[in-house]
């Protein structure tokens, strides 16, 4: 492994570490005994408006590190990969407006006060075949780059560790939120790897 491949799988450890620190309940309680309780209705979006910034200079180490070229698809099978990158777009959108865009992106609560967190269990559409449509999108939006250089192997291997880690706390998160009706669920529906065919 060379320096910029070890230095890129840090920055993704330290990014991940300090998203996943700033979304526990512990700093989110620390925020409103700081901040008061209005603190609250903002911190969804101040959330994601860091987790987006403070990720800038990781790609920013991935574009501007000495690099190696891996492969790259030959045409025209790279038409192919980027029509599959934009499906998996396309279902990150999906997957979106499913379960509450303006909730996950912390608008809701901070133009609505006192916004619930959605309390209801989609399991229709895309959430049919699989528990993490958001997840599984992001994978394949990253794998299924027409070119694959040493840097972008080492962000899409960190990526891929935080999202399936990002899942885990995701389901206990669920199963306590909706205890035996998301067990049924997880039994009968994969985490990330979609059902294909007929779905009863």
């Amino acid at each position: 492994m060379t320096s910029s491949f070890i230095l890129i799988l840090l920055a993704i450890f330290v990014y991940g570490l300090i998203h996943s620190i700033l979304a526990s309940l512990k700093v989110k309680a620390l925020s409103r005994r700081w901040f008061g309780p209005a603190s609250e209705r903002a911190y969804r979006v101040v959330y994601n408006l860091f987790a987006a910034l403070s990720f800038l200079p990781v790609l920013a180490l991935a574009g501007i590190l000495p690099d190696q070229l891996i492969y790259r698809i030959p045409s025209p099978w790279t038409l192919l990969s980027l029509a599959l990158q934009v499906m998996a777009v396309l279902m990150l959108g999906m997957g979106l407006l499913q379960t509450d865009l303006w909730y996950f992106l912390g608008v809701r609560q901070l133009l609505q006060p006192g916004a619930s967190e959605p309390n209801e269990l989609v399991i229709s559409g895309l959430y049919r075949r699989v528990r993490h449509p958001l997840y599984t999108a992001g994978l394949l939006f990253i794998w299924l780059a027409p070119q694959m250089t040493l840097n972008l192997l080492a962000l899409n291997l960190g990526l891929t560790v935080y999202i399936l880690v990002g899942a885990m706390l995701e389901e206990r998160k669920l199963l306590r939120q909706f205890g035996g009706a998301y067990t049924e669920y997880q039994k009968r529906t994969p985490m990330l790897i979609p059902r294909l065919g007929r779905v009863e």
